[in-house]
């Protein structure tokens, strides 16, 4: 009996009872700004062997240990290590600051923080970045973006020409959930896709979850993108920006109180809208075409145990054209958070958070004068604990709320229009999440991270709801008033991660995770557009659920230099969303009389090479895929492809240190089209010939590729507080007339002659953006 005791005893993770323990803990930050450093490694020496954890998200970390002498290593990418040996007796607290290496150049470009993580984290499909270690990555118009960035990386699909929208593992941009600040982003691009919503400048640090998703995230089911924000310099004041061809931005940053209180202040705006005041066409010149965005973060540490932070968004698009149409939208985020550490061993974050996506459009001609607007909103308290047991074992577990409500399409019609006004109830859902995990390493060889995250959905009124029969006509209804529950949906989310250590350079990842997702988007193209419909999970639309495992192999080489993954994975989702032939997104009361609902599924492969160090570095990403669906009213019953289907898709980028102050980039892309339905005949009706279509999603586009370059010029470091750079880039160096759009109409010369023609959106374009900072 006493021996399953001690077992349960060390399976719970527990410290060693044989000897003495002290408990070492602290904040890891940027010595030069202050700054918290997320993924920081802190690493001790023993008899066995080093033990080390990583910082969280808010640069803590927390180490139980014997008393004695220790040798304790503090290091983070770009950083230079720091060494100190301590002599414990009691708890104790130590903080650290580094110092970024001399030659940045040599940084990672894309990394985890620990140079063997890779092998050594349970942690499957998982990519750690920050902004400034993606500089050199070339991207249309020159600006540096996240978003396009993570579509080089293998398992991530972009979502067209110069689109920011992704796909992660044949799931669809709906089904990935991105996170400032923990505050959702519901469409993440500024003008129709070709900027991302996020400033680089304003950017501390990326995470992206594709697989073995941890317990404390839910609320999509295929990825997580996890955006932190900057915290402000808390040693001095510093300003930088950068001004390019069509956007420039700006960034302050200093203290409030010098090492304990700083703010962070980002803007960014396009003026290509100042172009068309040059017009002499004054329809034109009364047009509008510009965004603008705007971060800002403010932090507070009162004392080593309480720590305040105050983070918003705020981004808007316009669109117009003279005063005939006008077509803006735009998000809007605030988060709260208190940092408390109850003991060295227990860190609780408490967030208050807001977030709002809203779009509307006005029409007005001699005709016709209408408008429509559509917003969803939510409001998300969390609470959540990290219980560091020991060097082997660190426990999370915590409570989320979610308030989430959604004001559909409606239409307001002006005076003398044939237009009719059209008010569809709003939908309100609460979201109750509770979780617990648990990551552990009970072998040298093992690495274990599970846990278990339960859902309950609350479809809430007030509301009235229908039901529709095989047709999708409306067949009863059903009002429910105000705080009424209409429906329940609970859900049992396991996770499970692990990795088989077979050396120290080589290890077998698997992992398994359930998601269950109460949040829809309805979208019939693979670009995300901002009146893309939302729905929440209803009586008739039920959650989402996927179910996905994968098995990974791992290997590092020449003392990390080198990082080869392959990964294969397979995904189930249930409850997937179609619509009829002809449905209306618009406006329209009876919307889920239009839905079909079936089931998923994508498998694939990912390999991944990439040299970390060097004068070159930079990395190749391949992946293998396949994405289905199947629904009981389309082609039969049979699996078609879904729209993100896509067979191959290969990245290679490349950066290299011509100079001590040139750094060249390279990019090459190349895609097979996207799965697309083309019509499959045509036929003649009272003189007008109309197109027939057989199977969905039977042909593609025609395979896509482009070359991109970019070149910096950083004068070395002075003594000057002023400095500045140059970034010149070429996107689409070789002028590839990629197809955007493929559409079909009647030879000019023949009739009875269909051909297709082809839209491209980009041939070649040259980039300049001058940076600054002082």
């Amino acid at each position: 009996m006493n021996k399953v005791w001690m077992t349960i005893f060390l399976l719970l993770g527990c410290a060693p009872v044989f000897a003495q323990q002290v408990v070492l803990s602290g904040t890891v930050r940027d010595g030069e700004s202050g700054e918290t450093l997320i993924g920081a490694v802190v690493a001790i020496d023993t008899d066995t062997g080093q033990q080390a954890v990583s910082t969280n998200a808010y640069g803590f970390y927390s180490l139980t240990l014997p008393t004695g002498r220790h040798r304790l290593v503090f290091s983070y990418v770009g950083y230079q290590t720091y060494v100190e040996e301590i002599e414990l007796d009691a708890n104790r607290r130590l903080h650290a600051n580094l110092r970024k290496t001399e030659n940045e150049l040599e940084e990672v470009v894309v990394s985890a923080k620990r140079k063997d993580d890779n092998v050594t984290n349970p942690q499957m499909g998982v990519l750690n970045f920050t902004m400034e270690e993606v500089k050199n990555v070339p991207v249309v118009f020159g600006e540096k973006d996240l978003l396009k960035t993570i579509q080089l990386l293998p398992g991530v699909q972009n979502g067209g020409e110069g689109s920011s929208n992704f796909y992660v593992r044949g799931g669809g941009g709906d089904q990935n959930l991105i996170l400032l600040d923990e505050a959702t982003v519901y469409n993440a691009s500024h003008l129709l896709g070709f900027f991302s919503t996020f400033n680089s400048d304003a950017i501390k640090d990326v995470q992206l979850y594709k697989g073995g998703i941890p317990a404390q995230f839910g609320g999509r089911i295929s990825s997580v993108l996890d955006i932190a924000m900057m915290d402000g310099n808390q040693k001095k004041f510093v300003t930088e920006g950068g001004v390019g061809l069509i956007a420039s931005r700006l960034k302050v940053e200093g203290p409030l109180v010098k090492d304990k209180s700083s703010f962070m202040i980002s803007g960014r705006r396009t003026y290509a809208d100042m172009f068309l005041k040059l017009s002499n066409d004054e329809d034109v010149n009364k047009s509008k075409l510009y965004f603008y965005d705007l971060n800002a973060k403010l932090n507070f540490r009162f004392n080593d145990k309480n720590t305040l932070y105050l983070s918003g968004y705020f981004g808007k698009d316009d669109l117009g054209y003279s005063d005939l149409f006008n077509f803006d939208w735009g998000n809007a985020t605030a988060t709260v958070r208190w940092n408390h550490i109850f003991s060295d061993k227990l860190f609780s974050n408490t967030s208050l958070i807001y977030s709002d996506f809203n779009y509307s459009v006005q029409v007005s001609n001699d005709d016709t004068d209408f408008g429509i607007a559509s917003k969803i909103r939510n409001w998300n308290l969390k609470q959540d604990f990290s219980y560091y047991t020991n060097p082997i074992s660190t426990w999370r577990f915590g409570v989320h709320a979610l308030q989430q409500s959604i004001y559909p399409a409606s239409i307001t019609a002006g005076e003398n229009t044939s237009v009719n006004d059209v008010n569809v109830d709003n939908r309100q859902g609460i979201e109750l999440a509770a979780y617990v995990s648990h990551t552990w390493k009970p072998a040298d060889w093992l690495s274990l991270l599970y846990g278990v995250r339960l859902t309950d959905f609350m479809v809430m009124g007030p509301g009235t709801f229908y039901g529709y029969d095989e047709d999708g006509e409306p067949i009863g209804e059903q009002y429910y008033g105000k705080g009424t529950v209409a429906k329940h949906y609970l859900n049992i989310e396991p996770r499970f991660s692990a990795s088989f250590l077979l050396s120290e350079r080589h290890s077998v990842k698997a992992s398994y995770n359930r998601i269950a997702q109460n949040l829809h988007q309805l979208t019939n193209t693979t670009s995300s557009l901002p009146t893309d419909q939302y729905v929440v999970s209803s009586l008739n639309i039920k959650p989402q659920i996927a179910d996905q495992i994968a098995i990974g192999y791992f290997r590092n080489f020449k003392n990390n230099r080198y990082e080869f993954s392959v990964e294969t994975y397979y995904k189930h989702m249930d409850n997937q969303i179609d619509f009829r032939n002809g449905a209306d997104l618009q406006a329209n009361q009876y919307l889920e009389g239009d839905l079909l609902y079936g089931i998923g599924r994508a498998y694939g492969l990912e390999a991944y090479l990439r040299k970390n160090t060097g004068r070159l570095n930079g990395w190749i990403s391949y992946t293998l895929a396949k994405s289905e669906r199947k629904f009981d009213e389309i082609d039969g019953g049979q699996w078609f492809r879904a729209r993100q289907d896509r067979t191959h898709d290969v990245s290679v980028v490349g950066m290299y240190e011509l100079s001590k102050k040139w750094t060249l980039g390279a990019t090459f892309v190349y895609q097979t089209g996207n799965a697309v339905t083309f019509p499959s005949g045509k036929y003649e009706v009272d003189g007008k010939t109309m197109f027939y279509y057989t199977e969905r999603n039977g042909y593609r586009m025609p395979n896509y590729h482009r070359l991109d370059f970019s070149a910096t010029y950083e004068p070395l470091p002075s003594k000057k507080r002023f400095q500045s750079s140059w970034t010149f880039g070429v996107y689409n160096a070789y002028n590839r007339r990629n197809a955007y759009i493929i559409d079909f109409r009647e030879n000019e010369s023949n009739a009875n002659i269909t051909e297709a023609y082809k839209i491209a959106l980009f041939g070649i374009i040259p980039s300049v953006t001058w940076n600054f900072k002082f």
